[in-house]
């Protein structure tokens, strides 16, 4: 009897460990993987939608990564945040990448998420404003003291327009002043502003740099030559799940959408279906792949920055960007 007891116990002993370890397993999928996270460039919206969908579809799951998002923004710059160890990749501009370079900060970019800089110049459609040259005696809002400022003045030099021949005004982030055309011509963001006006019923004209030999890319993901050396196949594993999410993003708008509203209770599924559909042509411009990156492009925006004083000495190219992790 004392026998039959004690077998009894072991069993039901056996029987709690088991059920203790499947329970735990339980409780951790989902977790397991090589924890990283990502600082972002602003605050959560569209504009990062790959990165969710790589995320919500189980894209970096499968890569065993845990990956965190964290919003950026003016008081959480990302550059900053990866190179003081708060996070391992970031969301930054070819700009910002260069600058930092400069400054001899180890950062590199490792995929250009925006292969088209999204800054545009736009108009109300019905003043009929829709180049450079219809600029000459209007009243044009500027965003004054950043690379936006250049990329305008480069414009109108390349549009042989002298900015004495128009009224310039600095841009504040209240887009009233155009709508109520106290302002002709007003910048921002094609995913943004402009779709802004739209949603309150103003058609509006785009004025691309592009179309003035001012070309520049958008937005990269980048992170710092001691992660790229000391975990290379983790940044290989993140960008490959971060491409294919951009890929079924673009292939998937309405679901890249839904994953978005799940990070934020702050969007609205009709103005972000309409900022991705812009979106499509920043990640996407040509037959490239996802994710591409130009050397000549990086020289080019190099050139840039030095002719506009933004940067007093040359870096190596080489060190600013990396095509490696996206083969």
């Amino acid at each position: 009897m004392k026998k039959s007891l004690i077998i009894i116990l072991v069993i039901l002993i056996v029987a709690l460990i088991i059920g203790s370890t499947f329970w735990l397993i339980k409780s951790h999928q989902g977790q397991v993987g090589e924890k990283v996270s990502i600082r972002l460039c602003w605050l959560h919206q569209s504009e990062f939608a790959g990165f969710y969908f790589a995320d919500k579809a189980g894209f970096y799951k499968n890569e065993e990564l845990n990956v965190k998002f964290n919003p950026g923004g003016v008081d959480f710059p990302a550059i900053q945040s990866v190179i003081g160890g708060s996070d391992q990749f970031g969301i930054a501009t070819p700009e910002q990448i260069l600058l930092a370079r400069e400054k001899g900060v180890p950062v590199v970019a490792i995929a250009m998420i925006f292969r088209k800089n999204p800054w545009v110049l736009f108009s109300l459609k019905e003043s009929g404003i829709d180049s450079v040259q219809k600029f000459i005696g209007k009243k044009i809002a500027v965003s004054y003291g950043d690379s936006d400022e250049y990329i305008y003045r480069a414009m109108l030099k390349n549009a042989g327009v002298d900015s004495k021949s128009l009224e310039e005004v600095p841009a504040q982030f209240d887009i009233t002043p155009l709508l109520t055309k106290q302002v002709d011509v007003w910048p921002g963001y094609s995913y943004s502003q402009p779709v802004n006006a739209e949603e309150k019923g103003y058609q509006v004209n785009l004025i691309w740099p592009n179309d003035y030999n001012v070309s520049t890319y958008g937005i990269s993901l980048f992170t710092t030559e001691k992660m790229i050396k000391e975990k290379p196949n983790v940044v290989h594993k993140f960008v490959s799940a971060t491409i294919k999410g951009w890929q079924k993003a673009l292939e998937n708008q309405q679901q890249a959408v839904f994953y978005t509203l799940q990070y934020s209770d702050q969007l609205n599924y009709e103005h972000e279906i309409k900022a991705m559909n812009a979106i499509n042509s920043l990640v996407k411009p040509d037959d490239k792949p996802i994710g591409f990156m130009d050397k000549a492009m990086w020289e080019s925006m190099q050139d840039f920055l030095l002719k506009q004083n933004l940067m007093e000495q040359t870096v190596d190219i080489n060190k600013v960007f990396t095509p490696e992790f996206l083969q």
